[in-house]
């Protein structure tokens, strides 16, 4: 069945044809630039790194027909090693805008930042069968190369005229946007009807669905040095409260359906003469829901009670819900067929599976805008030295976006209609 007010979304029309000719002749240029910015290191917390690659960004952007700024972000807190809520300034975003006054906007996001500190994770590696591994390959400077040559290919064609868009890239999307998510808002609620977000499919080649909501706690816990072997009785261990409160922590796992815990670090001690006077427990959650999401910040916000509460133990709770749930509607599922429909025109089969990450799409879906959100490369082992791409995979799928352009430009996916169904 045909999405409602959609038609002959698998077949292609004559520009169709040719827009997907012109990305197919763009091949190498798409790979090579994603190889490229994946060589230059762009971990969340390197700052001078992101802000090496953002000019190399912004000129290579600047081959569109748009308007191309580099926005200095604003310093956001964070729990630094001491304990201590400092601020960190990250790199600038990227900002693209392109006809303003077209009767279709769409709004588009990416991010350049990776998980991969400086000296972590450095080479570029070809695995043979077409595959890449490197740092970023996937998640996602192979995402940010197909968005630019669905774009570059679009604007080529007749249908430029009809569409307009904002495009967000990010350099914090890996550890939550708090720099850019003002930017995320601004550029979806500017008259957005739909968004298009470039994260990487799954391995499968399936796109995500619904997606959780996700938060990032610090709970800093201070206690009392002391000597450890002539005066233990006087110290108070921090360390040793946040190991309870790690144990509470992970036990809420199981305890509401769709919601999940994870501690990623413990930082604080030091020497074993010493009882640690400092401990700092990292960690996050997933919800896929308001209500959800409400329940997991106050079993969080217990347990800190609780942490306190112990004989000499002081401290603060850091962070919370950074990006809503965004679950299915009809609005995106309605989007959903549209795009399944139009892969189908490459011969794909493309399926939407619910997950539990998050992205930028659920900014943009708090905004208010329906939005795909996995348009990028297909890949697998991301967040890991593993990380790949299937270096085809560029062609296919800045193929399938500039198929969702003409048809979002000619309005055999009524953008508008699509929109509504969110009110």
């Amino acid at each position: 069945m045909k999405p409602r007010g959609m038609t002959d979304l698998g077949k292609k029309t004559d520009e169709d044809e040719a827009v997907c000719e012109r990305i197919a002749a763009a091949e190498e240029k798409m790979q090579s630039r994603m190889l490229d910015w994946a060589a230059m290191n762009t971990g969340s917390w390197n700052a001078d790194g992101l802000k090496a690659l953002a000019p190399k960004l912004a000129d290579a952007f600047s081959a569109l027909d748009a308007d191309v700024q580099l926005d200095q972000s604003q310093p956001f807190e964070k729990v630094d090693e001491k304990g201590q809520t400092v601020d960190f300034e990250t790199g600038p975003i990227l900002r693209v805008k392109a006809r303003p006054q077209a009767p279709v906007q769409v709004v588009m996001s990416g991010h350049y930042d990776t998980v991969f500190p400086p000296g972590t994770f450095t080479e570029i590696k070809d695995l043979g069968d077409g595959r890449r591994n490197g740092p970023g390959l996937a998640d996602m400077k192979g995402g940010l190369s197909v968005m630019l040559g669905a774009l570059e290919a679009f604007e080529a064609g007749p249908l430029k005229d009809k569409l307009g868009y904002q495009i967000v890239i990010s350099p914090d999307e890996e550890i939550g946007n708090f720099a850019s998510a003002g930017a995320l808002k601004e550029a979806a609620s500017s008259g957005a009807l739909v968004g298009m977000t470039y994260e990487p499919c799954m391995e499968t080649g399936a796109m995500s669905g619904g997606r959780k909501g996700s938060a990032v706690f610090d709970i800093v816990l201070h206690g009392r040095s002391a000597h450890a072997g002539r005066s233990k009785e006087d110290g108070r261990s921090a360390l040793e409260a946040a190991a309870h409160a790690v144990v509470d922590i992970e036990a809420l796992n199981g305890r509401r359906e769709g919601v999940s815990f994870n501690v990623g670090a413990i930082d604080g001690g030091g020497a074993v003469n010493i009882v640690p006077d400092l401990a700092i427990v990292r960690f996050g959650a997933r919800a896929p829901d308001p209500d959800a999401a409400q329940w997991a910040t106050w079993e969080v916000e217990r347990i800190f009670r609780e942490a306190t509460a112990r004989d000499g133990i002081t401290g603060h709770l850091h962070g919370g819900f950074y990006r809503p749930p965004k679950p299915r509607n009809e609005a995106q599922q309605t989007l959903f067929d549209a795009v399944a429909q139009t892969g189908s025109a490459l011969g794909l089969e493309l399926t939407f599976e619910d997950t539990g990450g998050v992205c930028e799409g659920n900014n943009i879906f708090a905004a208010g805008v329906p939005n795909v959100d996995t348009l990028g490369v297909m890949g697998g082992r991301i967040h890991s030295s593993e990380e790949y791409v299937v270096m085809s995979s560029l062609v296919e799928r800045a193929q399938l976006s500039a198929l969702l352009l003409n048809r979002f430009a000619d309005g055999r996916i009524d953008a508008a209609k699509i929109k509504a169904l969110m009110e």
